[in-house]
Order: structure tokens, then sequence, then C-alpha cells
């Protein structure tokens, strides 16, 4: 009967993945009770503003933990390591560098961003060539960087950042107006136009199946009917007493181009294959010549490098630097990843499903905020929450 369900036969000449189709159906579902709880507010265009900016830290750092756990390999010190390199740059920027100079935040930045390297090849080296755990390594990293972050500045605040600086964390003027926003929208739909069409033309020259035309046409409407949807519901959110449309944040602008990046490295570079190959066997990968050790020193600087630009987001949206930032972030971190259909196991792993489980912990969170739910009893949700995501996971594998 499931050969002749045309609903079926769609989707298997669209090659979506049904997995994903059901995470944006539970999201959607997720998304109508909450705003039929919170009355109307959840779905509102500055709670989905805020929304799309608090969903950009968990997201990018999200990204790369697909890598790790396809990897074979977890890493618990996230949230730590964005808390120590936030204070290490918001403490050179206020109190070091002088406040103000062109080259102060760029630097802080540069500074942030390799630390974040270095504390990632750190944690590699011991896990790629020492042979211990990645859970022990890493959960040493979460005691040792949350301490450092306190050190830092002996648990002092250190406020206020550079005013240029502060747009990327997407405050009051963090987003880039209503006219590059549609510029952006523009864009983003010619470049999926010239994805699709070059996939198409490259199937036909390897002789592949190509989908039929209708469906193609069908999936580019679809793309282009949720790129103007985003750019009009950011375009709905208003500056405080105007009527100047906000526009895109600037976290989620860095969050796009972090997903391309880590796409493109996941799907299309030699390293990305070779993960995969490791996550999948990492006895037949040493053996086929690829350098296991190297790869996986590779896989922990790229995710510090994200907790680096996390770290930047961070403190400039709370215009500060304090010692709590990133606090429990690495369980959000793996939840995202894990409710993203990435496979403890190793081997299995998407960054555009990381990212849908980025938006759905963040939306339960932010609704529940909005309905005044308890942080225990949001705990006791998320929680359970995941456990339902790894049970349909388990039950998703076993029925393919």
């Amino acid at each position: 009967m499931g050969q002749d369900n045309p609903i079926a036969r769609v989707i298997r000449a669209s090659e979506l993945d049904t997995r994903m189709i059901a995470m944006v159906a539970i999201l959607l579902v997720i998304w109508i009770g909450l705003d039929v709880l919170t009355g109307g507010i959840f779905l509102t265009a500055r709670n989905l503003y805020n929304l799309a900016v608090q969903s950009s830290v968990v997201g990018i750092m999200a990204t790369g933990m697909v890598l790790v756990i396809v990897a074979r390999h977890i890493d618990l010190s996230v949230g730590s390591v964005m808390g120590f390199t936030g204070m290490i740059i918001a403490w050179l920027q206020v109190d070091i560098f002088t406040l103000g100079a062109v080259w102060n935040w760029p630097l802080t930045i540069l500074i942030g961003l390799t630390l974040g390297a270095v504390i990632g090849a750190w944690q590699g080296y011991w896990v790629a060539y020492t042979g211990i755990p990645a859970f022990v390594v890493t959960l040493g990293g979460l005691l040792m960087f949350r301490g450092g972050a306190f050190l830092v500045t002996d648990g002092r605040t250190v406020a206020p950042m550079d005013p240029t600086y502060q747009l990327l964390g997407g405050g009051i003027h963090g987003s880039i107006g209503e006219t590059w926003s549609w510029v952006f929208g523009v864009v983003a739909i010619a470049v999926v136009a010239l994805l699709t069409y070059k996939n198409r033309q490259s199937r036909k020259r390897h002789e592949f199946a190509v989908k039929p035309i209708a469906v193609e046409i069908a999936l580019f409407l679809l793309w282009t009917g949720l790129i103007i949807g985003f750019v009009l519901v950011m375009n709905s959110y208003y500056k405080p007493r105007s009527e100047v449309a906000r526009g895109i944040p600037v976290p989620v602008l860095i969050l796009i181009a972090v997903i391309v990046a880590m796409t493109l490295i996941a799907r299309v570079t030699s390293f990305g294959r070779y993960v995969f190959a490791m996550g999948g066997n990492p006895e037949a990968a040493e053996l086929s010549g690829i350098d296991v050790k190297k790869t996986t020193l590779i896989v922990f600087v790229i995710m510090g490098v994200l907790c680096g630009i996390a770290a930047v987001i961070t403190t400039a949206r709370l215009n500060a630097g304090a010692n709590s930032m990133g606090m429990l972030a690495e369980l959000s971190v793996i939840a995202a990843a894990v409710i993203g259909g990435t496979s403890l196991a190793g081997g299995i792993g998407s960054i555009a499903g990381a990212i849908l489980g980025a938006v759905v912990m963040q939306s339960l969170e932010n609704g529940m905020v909005l309905m005044g739910v308890s942080s225990a009893m949001r705990q006791v949700i998320i929680g359970l929450v995941l456990i339902g995501a790894v049970w349909f996971d388990t039950m998703y594998k076993k029925r393919r």
C-alpha cells in the first residue's frame, strides 16, 4: 500500500529526508501549541526576532558538536570554553586595550577566536594522541575553564563593550534594516535557484536520475516562500518608539555564514568525508589511510573556534563579560545535535538537523519563560523532550 501512496511517491521523488520532514512538523506543532498557551505572544514578530537571536549561539556551537559526535567523541566543555573565551575578550576590551580605538574590538575578536582554537587543539591533542577518552578530557575542561572564567577578573563583571562591537549581539541597532534584509533575501533566492540548476545539470552530466521538473519547481517555490516569510517577520519588528524595521539581526547572519561553512566542510571537503568515515568505522578508516589522529585534532579545533564565535555574540549581546556565561550551555548544544538526528554511536549527523534541534530547544525554553514556568520545571520538561527525541530517533532507524 505504501508503494501506491501519492504522498510517499512525492517524498521519494523530492529526495527529502523523512526524518527532517517529521522534525519540521513537530516544530510547527510546538510553535502553534506555545502560541495558544501564551495567548498569541509566542508567534509575534518581536518574540520570533528574539528567538532567532537566542538560537544563534546554541546553533553555532551545535554545528561543531555534530562533527565531534559523528567522529565518536563528545565535548562537555563547550559552555565553559565559551564563558572563558568571552571573559578574556571582555577583559581585554575593557581593561587592557584603549576603549574606542579602531583596532580594539577586531583585535579582541581575533584573540578570542585564536584562544578558542588553541583550547580546542589542546583538548584534541589529549584525545587524539594520548588516547584519553574525550569524555574525561572535556569534563576536565568543563571544570578548568569554568574556574578560569572566574579567575580572569576574580568574578567581577566587566563592561561596557565597544559600541560597534555591541552590534554583533543583535541589540537595538544590531540588525541590517529593512532594505538590506530584502537584498539578502533576493540574493538568497538567487543562490537557491543557481544551486538547483547546477545540481540538475551535474546529475544529467553524470547520468544520474534527476528529480521531476515539477518537484524541482515546487521545492524552489517552497524555499522562496520560506526566505520571503523570514524576511517579512524580521522586518515586522520595529525599533522602540518608531516605525523603523529592524530587519535581520547580525547574530542570525553570523549563524547563516557558519551553517554554510560547516555544511561545505561536512559535505564537500575530504576532511568532512574522513570524519564520517571515522565515525562509521574507525579501524577501517585508519587502514584506508586516513590520519585519524590529525582529523580528530582538527575537529576539536573547529569546535573551539565556534565556541569563540558564540562568545563574541554573547558578550556583545550582554554588553559585558560575566563569569556565568555559557553555564550549562553544553547540555543545550549536545541536546540540539542529538534532537537533530546526530547518532551518539557516531557516523550519522547533519548540520541542518542540528540547527532544527537548536530551534526546538530554544523554542521550548522561550515559550516556557513566556508562560512563567519555573526554572526547575523547565529543566524537567527539556530533559523529557531530549529522552523522547532519542527514542524517536531509535524507532525511526529501526523502521528503516
